[in-house]
């Protein structure tokens, strides 16, 4: 199937634009190859101390020079229902590794916290930062010359973009991200929202709001909207780092512990010792950033990865850019509607038809790569198939041809929308990403005073004083990455709901994230230049008359440009960048990039 001439003109421009720091990442990659273990140039006291707590059969394995060792670099906690799961699978990992001949060993933890936890407070500061944290633990784990490969176990937001990132400066390993899958389905996620919005408005205690909740996230596996941690899942099998099917299996199955036993078989064919030498490097090239962004867009995933996408890109010397985005969202139906952008989730999504479908679709329209690299096979085209046990052993088999519930997954020929679920807009304000599958086209364009505030806090508190109860575009500053650490503000989501309830037209404008729960209101994230970096943002002063049309790709307030120019900025509310472990992070806010860089502290 030939590609889409827009895929084939945006990735062209991507090669073109990245020429020069991906030649040079490939070289560096290259020249790190070893033909054989690595260890087998090591001293002997090195060599020593690297199995010195193996067991006698790997001991013996180790010291030789024809046995691949392989690496785990897991994010289990047992806080997180996502990664609790991830507590057996080095064990499970060992023994399928060995029953192949080979050697693993638990090579490192990195930190793993939860957005859903930290929402609104103190700790969400430390969010976006802990992805540059996970990359740095990674690359530690690895960094140690015993490995022939890498077995990344990680599932939630910054924790996948961060293993890749840390991948990456070890190219020429290859690795394999293994998911842990997603947890039962709770209480429907359009009574979750009813409850927030009720519970926003002052009709419900806090008993009832804890009661949904906890009836929403109740079990094992990943929360089942479709926000960054399942848009990690999809992203990774799409951009060929998990194995076909792996997504979205849930835990505590067998073919959930069968596909994580594949996974350590697998990793051993691709290492440099195996048939089909892998590294992650490579494999990871400019088809595979823009098969990711296409498949973002086709299922209206989470805007945090208009950050993670470009700041692993930059990891392996590829330059993407939100144009790269906004171009491809034109061509790019929208094939799912996943929570928030509709009701069902992703066990819903699986269940119709999964990635397995949504892979097809993609490629027989064009918009995919279907030649790009894969962990799972030499081609994408492995990842039409779905897994299934037999004989205590997975093998893949051919996916159904049709969607088994057209309102949750489409064909490309019937999509939910001609175009993507995200759009850029820009203007004087800056440049800013909105997510728009799950608003309504009357709702994308809005022009309406401004009420500036410089937490969400203050927002809530207007909102509770009855002060935003009409048209209004709500901009919250200094939510950036040099200001506070850019944390997500979803605790604005049920107040400016209840107002466009009401009647009222509103929008979100916000240096800040929203990241993949963005909901109804038209949301304008991500703008940058932020505030803190001296933004126009800066300048916005209430009742200034905002303009935001999330179809025609605008940002702009309504003020002459002499005028706004002439204006000082404001000056950003006092420092409270302490406490809650913040104070650690101060050279982080000074290194970090824009957000259109991917708002990282290595490439800004």
């Amino acid at each position: 199937m030939a590609v889409h001439p827009v895929l084939a003109a945006v990735t062209r421009r991507v090669v073109e634009r990245s020429a020069g720091p991906r030649g040079a990442y490939l070289k560096r990659i290259g020249e790190a190859r070893s033909q054989g273990p690595v260890r087998s140039g090591m001293g002997c006291a090195n060599l020593a101390h690297g199995f010195a707590a193996c067991g006698v059969q790997d001991k013996l394995w180790l010291r030789g020079d024809a046995t691949p060792n392989i690496a785990i670099v897991s994010a289990y906690n047992d806080m997180l229902s996502a990664h609790q799961p991830l507590q057996d699978y080095p064990d499970i990992l060992k023994s399928a590794i060995r029953a192949g001949g080979g050697t693993a060993q638990f090579a490192g933890g990195v930190p793993a916290m939860c957005d859903g936890i930290t929402q609104g407070r103190a700790g969400m500061e430390l969010s976006l930062f802990s992805r540059d944290v996970v990359a740095m633990a990674t690359a530690v784990a690895l960094s140690h010359d015993m490995f022939d490969g890498a077995l990344l176990l990680g599932v939630c937001d910054k924790i996948v973009p961060g293993l890749v990132i840390g991948a990456l400066s070890f190219g020429h390993l290859p690795a394999i991200l293994v998911p842990a899958g997603p947890m039962a389905s709770g209480l429907p996620n359009a009574e979750k929202a009813k409850v927030r919005k009720r519970y926003a408005a002052g009709e419900i205690g806090r008993e009832q709001l804890l009661a949904a909740e906890a009836a929403s996230y109740h079990s094992p596996g990943t929360c089942t909207f479709y926000g960054t941690a399942n848009s990690n899942q999809l992203l990774m099998e799409v951009m060929g780092l998990h194995l076909p099917g792996a997504s979205f299996v849930p835990p505590g199955t067998k073919l959930r512990d069968g596909l994580t036993e594949a996974a350590g078989r697998r990793i051993l064919k691709i290492t440099d010792l195996g048939e089909g030498y892998t590294p992650i490097g490579e494999m990871l090239d400019e088809r595979a950033f823009v098969n990711g962004v296409v498949a973002l867009l086709a299922t209206g995933g989470s805007t945090n990865h208009t950050l993670h996408l470009v700041a692993m890109a930059a990891a392996a010397g590829i330059e993407l850019t939100w144009d790269d985005f906004d171009e491809l969202s034109k061509v790019t139906p929208l094939l799912t509607r996943l929570y928030p952008n509709g009701t069902a989730d992703v066990n819903h999504f699986h269940a119709a038809g999964g990635t397995a479908f949504l892979i097809g679709e993609l490629i027989d329209a064009g918009l995919l790569h279907e030649d790009a690299r894969t962990v799972g096979g030499d081609t994408l085209a492995a990842y039409r198939n779905v897994p299934e046990l037999a004989g205590g052993k997975v093998e893949w088999r051919e996916a159904p041809g049709g969607s088994g519930d057209t309102e949750v997954l489409r064909p490309a020929a019937e999509p939910f929308d001609t175009h993507g679920g995200l759009h850029t807009v820009r203007g004087n304000l800056g440049r800013a990403v909105v997510k728009v599958s799950a608003v309504r086209p009357e709702h994308r364009t809005i022009e309406a005073p401004a009420r500036v505030f410089d937490s969400q806090e203050a927002l809530q508190e207007a909102f509770a004083a009855g002060e935003l109860d009409r048209d209004v575009v709500a901009v919250v500053r200094n939510q950036g990455p040099r200001a506070n650490g850019m944390p997500e503000l979803h605790r604005l989501t049920p107040p400016l709901s209840v107002l466009q309830d009401r009647g009222h037209r509103v929008a979100l404008v916000t240096d800040g994230r929203m990241s993949g729960a963005s909901g109804a209101v038209p949301a304008a994230i991500h703008v940058s230049p932020e505030a803190a970096a001296g933004g126009p943002l800066a300048r916005v002063r209430d009742g200034d008359v905002v303009r935001l049309d999330a179809d025609a790709g605008v940002l702009k307030v309504l003020v002459p440009d002499e005028e706004l120019a002439a204006r000082a900025p404001a000056e950003g509310p006092p420092d409270q960048t302490y406490g809650t472990g913040r104070e650690l992070f101060q050279s982080f806010r000074a290194a970090v990039g824009p957000a259109e860089r991917g708002a990282g502290v290595f490439s800004s």
